[in-house]
């Protein structure tokens, strides 16, 4: 075979592998971002909460994986800490050993779902919640009175620019971007009937 026949059957045999590398990647993300739906959108529907909100918080949070570990003690798909466990289980009724259950991505979004649910109801008076709830989720609500001063007290774009942390700045747009972009497809078409 002439040199440069085998020089372009190599560089066609080395696209073809990254092709196939970059499917077989496209296809786990696809598959691990789709892993926990079940659970999202029970928690979502015991909640009252939109699920692709609930998702774009695990998206988020974790990545995906019910067995994350936050570094503040925050646990599972979307990173628990200690108190909300505990504030949700006794809402529920519910003992709480809390290393398994918030390992558990049923208990974990069920507990995520109650706390965005409650967080969003806290700032009623405002044109948006969302951007005030994801604050409050991300950095808490002492954060969030501080930040919600003059027009960002009813403004939730204002509020958005008024954020004092960047981290949890670009944490509530990296969050409400998704959440866009779940609306669109989630939960499917045929799952959203079946809730309905």
């Amino acid at each position: 075979m002439l040199p440069w026949i085998q020089r372009r059957r190599r560089l066609l045999l080395f696209l073809l592998a990254l092709l196939l590398i970059a499917f077989a990647f496209d296809r786990h993300r696809a598959w691990r971002e789709n892993s926990q739906d079940r659970f999202i959108l029970s928690a979502a529907s015991r909640y009252g909460i939109h699920p692709a909100l609930v998702k774009a918080v695990v998206w988020r949070e974790s990545g995906f994986d019910p067995f994350a570990h936050g570094s503040k003690g925050e646990l599972g798909l979307m990173q628990i800490m200690p108190a909300t466990a505990e504030e949700w289980a006794r809402h529920e009724k519910d003992t709480l050993h809390f290393q398994s259950a918030m390992l558990d991505p049923a208990r974990n979004t069920q507990a995520g779902a109650w706390y965005l649910r409650k967080l969003c109801q806290r700032y009623p008076h405002t044109d948006n919640p969302l951007p005030y709830a994801l604050a409050d989720y991300n950095a808490g609500r002492g954060n969030v009175l501080k930040w919600a001063r003059g027009a960002a007290a009813t403004n939730g774009a204002a509020f958005v620019q008024q954020i004092g942390f960047p981290s949890t700045r670009a944490y509530v747009r990296d969050v409400m971007k998704r959440y866009q972009r779940y609306s669109e497809s989630f939960p499917p078409a045929t799952q959203a009937r079946n809730r309905s």
